[in-house]
């Protein structure tokens, strides 16, 4: 198929097929000697689905590209994929907790701002101006 049609049927543009390409997840088909047009295996709509999939779930490109390379790998065990997946979920619980420390610090700032006056008195301005705002980083295992 061509593809046009491959990204219609994966459900996604056609710069989206090309830019999977350019990062190496998915390989672009040879151009055909007597000239014409490329033509993409059906196998491709599936890896184009893993990908959006993948990303949904918030695997970045490089580790999606992993996952391709354990699915393809012949020695590939459950457990290597299920490793992956613990690692991105502590990650996610990381991202979690320092967007609840962002939270706090915002309704703190907007909570001390009486909303009115002048914004060169604005207190949300000069907190941040001030440096007073801090956040405890958060990071793995703590």
């Amino acid at each position: 198929m061509r593809i046009g049609k491959l990204a219609k049927e994966a459900g996604v543009g056609v710069e989206t097929v090309r830019f999977y390409q350019q990062k190496g997840l998915m390989a672009q088909p040879p151009k055909p000697e007597t000239g014409g047009y490329r033509e993409y295996p059906a196998e491709s709509v599936h890896r184009i689905r893993f990908i959006r999939s993948a990303q949904q779930i918030g695997f970045s490109l490089g580790e999606i590209d992993e996952l391709l390379e354990l699915e393809a790998g012949n020695n590939t065990r459950c457990i290597d994929v299920r490793k992956r997946a613990e690692v991105k979920l502590e990650d996610v619980l990381v991202k979690i907790d320092n967007l609840k420390s962002i939270r706090k610090a915002l309704e703190m700032l907007i909570n001390a701002c009486p909303g009115k006056g002048s914004v060169r008195k604005c207190s949300i301005l000069e907190a941040i101006n001030s440096g007073d705002i801090r956040l405890k980083p958060v990071k793995n295992g703590e």
